[in-house]
């Protein structure tokens, strides 16, 4: 890397409408297009999926609502990182840090790289080499993942560039991603050959079933869709006006992106019968085929890898912001928070992302992951706003430009929703529980390692690698 790195500060560059696009393009990505499917698979009737979506949608948009104030409050780069820190300390803000590292972004950027490979190659593409350890894959060589690698490179290089250059590809992305979300909904609703009569019946009859277990594991899948509404706050330091654009992006965004998830399932059922829909992995191809053939399918698939391109490239921008902050406090590897000073931007950090990425994409170790994103994902939010309520009670003369509507009443219901959806993911998917514990327990131990005194980063570094390459 040819400029120099320098300990300054991010630059506030980022506006209200750039902040909001962010949020958009976290949210939006490969759930609403291949999850409805299980999802309606699991419950058994189309009512109860629409219920499901409102109710995940509720979930995500409470918090919004606390991290808006957390973000007020503490408008620095680092997201939950920031909040923790302040309200748990630095052990619980490091662990935050190190399942944004590991599941929160390289596991959903390399998922997506391969998702959007696999989708412009119509397929995965031929297999050059495979290593295989009993029936576990160690490393995978394909055309799929050729291109995958060089979609995160070229983005990663993107917003190294800059934050203005990153920001306007970003717009740019998010932009084609709406249009092609809303064409999809009002002109399959208007002009697509669906059943208008199936479509009324979901929504007006009463023929919605609820059970607590199949509902909580439905909702995991849901998570799973509606994650990265809290992205704007992970670049809370660059956020011009903060304390007003940094709550209001995470409200706006995460509201517009429920009304377009209930938009497209609204299109998804006027489409497809529910014997067809339960268990189709691709439904939004599927839907579009039925709507206007096979012709039009086929376009919209190669427009689902081209909105992955705007996953990617918002996962790319957020992610290194956390580490960036966990390096500021002396937690993370020193040149993680520092700044290119031609570029202002955390290029070590946004570098090795994407290495830990392309990682994931050659062992194949994303497929696995995916499994666990929400439940590990969940923890840590519910901990984030448990320390909004601790904040309220033990610090009460903080500044606080913006309040949560609703206190108490929002935080509570988040908490007792995602612990519910954590309960029932112990109680159906105990191998989830696994992986997600283990992954905070090599946490703790790498947390250790950078609190003693003259432990060698080089040694640490080897420890982490290593640990990232042998995620379940």
């Amino acid at each position: 890397m040819k400029n120099a790195l320098a300990n300054g500060t991010l630059q506030r560059e980022l506006g209200l409408t750039s902040a909001i696009v962010l949020v958009i393009a976290n949210m939006v990505g490969t759930g609403v297009f291949t999850t409805s499917g299980f999802i309606l698979a699991e419950l058994g009737n189309p009512q109860s999926l629409l219920l499901c979506w409102l109710a995940g949608g509720l979930f995500a948009l409470t918090g919004a609502l606390c991290y808006g104030e957390l973000g007020a409050m503490m408008p620095q780069a680092g997201g939950e990182y920031i909040y923790l820190r302040k309200s748990f300390g630095p052990l619980p803000a490091f662990l935050s840090g190190w399942i944004s590292l590991i599941v929160g972004f390289s596991a959903p950027i390399a998922a997506a790289g391969i998702a959007c490979a696999t989708y412009l190659l119509g397929g995965s593409g031929s297999s050059w080499f495979t290593l295989e350890l009993g029936e576990y894959r160690i490393f995978t060589l394909s055309t799929a993942t050729i291109v995958a690698i060089a979609t995160v490179l070229f983005f990663s290089f993107i917003h190294y560039h800059s934050l203005k250059m990153g920001q306007r590809v970003q717009n740019l992305l998010t932009a084609f991603k709406i249009l092609f979300i809303l064409v999809l909904g009002v002109g399959g609703l208007l002009f697509g050959n669906g059943n208008a009569t199936r479509l009324g019946q979901a929504l007006f009859s009463n023929s919605a079933t609820f059970n607590s277990a199949t509902f909580a594991v439905s909702l995991i899948f849901v998570s799973f869709a509606y994650s990265g509404w809290n992205a704007a706050a992970y670049l809370g330091g660059e956020i011009r006006n903060p304390e007003r654009n940094l709550p209001l992006a995470l409200l706006i965004g995460t509201a517009f992106v429920s009304l377009l998830y209930l938009l497209l399932n609204l299109v998804y059922l006027y489409a497809l019968p529910v014997s067809s829909m339960s268990g189709m992995l691709e439904v939004g191809t599927g839907a579009a085929t039925a709507l206007f053939g096979p012709a039009v399918g086929s376009v919209v698939g190669i427009a689902v890898a081209l909105g992955l391109l705007s996953v990617i490239s918002a996962m790319i921008m957020a992610g290194p912001r956390v580490y960036y902050a966990m390096a500021r406090d002396g937690h993370f590897f020193r040149s993680f928070g520092k700044i290119d000073a031609a570029h202002h931007t955390p290029a070590v950090a946004i570098m090795f992302q994407a290495l830990i990425a392309i990682v994931m994409i050659l062992s194949a170790a994303f497929d696995t992951l995916l499994i666990y994103i929400g439940f590990t994902l969940s923890l840590a939010a519910m901990l984030t706003v448990a320390g909004l309520i601790k904040l309220r009670i033990t610090q009460p003369e903080l500044p606080r430009p913006y309040r949560t509507w609703g206190y108490p009443f929002t935080p509570l219901l988040f908490i007792a929703g995602n612990l519910w959806i954590v309960v029932h993911s112990l109680i159906s998917r105990p191998v989830v529980a696994l992986y997600g514990f283990g992954t905070i327990a090599v946490g703790v131990v790498v947390y250790l390692l950078f609190k003693q005194p003259g432990k060698s980063q080089t040694k640490t570094v080897t420890t982490i690698l290593a640990t990232s390459g042998e995620q379940p």
